[in-house]
């Protein structure tokens, strides 16, 4: 600076020793040269920036001008106070003054730029998978936040006041405003991790692991909300979200689901018959995907029939109590239809010995309002 001085008062001397009109010179000149970068240089760089194909650069340039003329004017008029040589008092004052509205302008700029940044990359999520449209007002916020802090630190220091007892009073205050709001405070990263990792997304049908199964309707920064399929919202604090297990039935390559209709039949019936009337039911069904073909499973022997499942893919996870409920009716129509009993439990009751003194004609057992008799070392069922 001191050398830039020293040239352009070798240049001025030629106008004289007055140094009001050698100040008025420069300032004539940071105004002259002022106009030529807004209006011949920025005009050229903008028809440039016209012809490329994003806006992005449209957009800096067009931001770019107003603050970079009041920099070169601000310029002038501290080079032409410093060859006045204003008082301390008033130059003490003056020169804050023109800093703080030159930093104001810039901070605008920045936060104007980094607005625009972010929001193109939050629309290019194929590059920026953690930056997205959930996720900006975040980083929005945060940008902000960093922009303003840096700007009102160079603000107070333009106005020569001593940093280093605020931020240690900012350190204490931040340590005790951490351990009173620790839980907020891990909702908080909890909901930034959850919007970075994208385990879930708005309108995807998650089922947690307490049982609550429900659409995703919001993702905040402290809680997750989901709305059951009896229309009652559940807000979950994002710290629980991020520490339990959760089952998204709509992830995947596609939103189709997988539903499983079980059912039994007795132990004399033609196997052949059960799997054949279940696949006519999920071929009468209307709204079981065509691909992939539904199947159907013999599963075990069980204890009073012969286990099948009926499995089919439904486009939609929400409408699978409906579409179940319509193949369970289906089912029991077309079992009745076909006389394939569903059995149901029993049990066989065998007495080994009883006392002597039992009369054995009054002994009447009821299970299941079912009269069940017998005679020593009989069976009773």
């Amino acid at each position: 600076m001191d050398n830039l001085m020293q040239l352009l008062q070798h240049y001025l001397s030629f106008s004289g020793d007055n140094v009001f009109l050698q100040a008025t010179i420069i300032i004539a000149l940071s105004l002259i040269v002022a106009w030529v970068i807004d209006r011949i240089v920025i005009s050229w760089v903008k028809r440039i920036a016209e012809r490329t194909e994003g806006t992005l650069d449209d957009q800096l340039v067009e931001l770019l001008h107003q603050p970079l003329f009041y920099s070169v004017v601000v310029f002038g008029i501290s080079i032409a106070s410093r060859i006045v040589q204003l008082p301390d008092n008033i130059g003490n004052v003056i020169f804050p003054i023109f800093y703080t509205l030159l930093l104001v302008l810039w901070t605008l700029f920045f936060i104007r730029i980094t607005r625009i940044s972010l929001r193109r990359m939050a629309a290019n999520d194929k590059h920026f998978k953690v930056l997205h449209m959930q996720t900006l007002p975040l980083f929005e916020n945060l940008a902000l936040i960093v922009i303003l802090i840096l700007s009102i630190y160079f603000i107070l220091s333009s106005w020569s006041i001593d940093m280093s007892a605020w931020l240690a009073s900012a350190g204490i205050v931040g340590i005790a405003v951490g351990f009173a709001a620790k839980d907020t405070l891990a909702n908080l990263f909890s909901g930034v991790f959850i919007m970075a990792d994208a385990p879930y997304k708005i309108k995807d049908y998650i089922v947690l692991e307490t049982g609550e199964r429900g659409e995703v309707t919001n993702i905040g920064l402290r809680s997750t909300r989901i709305l059951t399929r009896d229309h009652i919202e559940i807000t979950v604090p994002n710290s629980m979200m991020g520490n339990t297990k959760i089952i998204n039935e709509s992830a995947g390559p596609s939103t189709k689901s997988r539903i499983r209709a079980q059912v039994g039949c007795a132990y004399d019936s033609d196997i052949d018959l059960v799997q054949e009337v279940l696949m006519q039911v999920a071929q009468e069904e209307k709204e079981l995907c065509r691909f992939p073909q539904p199947v159907v499973r013999f599963r075990a022997f069980g204890g009073s029939s012969l286990d099948f499942e009926l499995m089919g893919w439904i486009d939609l996870p929400e409408n699978r109590g409906r579409i179940l409920h319509q193949i369970n009716n289906a089912i029991f129509k077309k079992f009745a239809e076909h006389n394939i009993e569903i059995p149901y439990a029993k049990r066989d009751l065998y007495i080994k010995e009883l006392p002597s003194n039992v009369d054995l004609s009054t002994l009447t057992v009821d299970a299941d309002k079912s009269a069940v008799s017998g005679q020593r070392g009989g069976t009773m069922s």
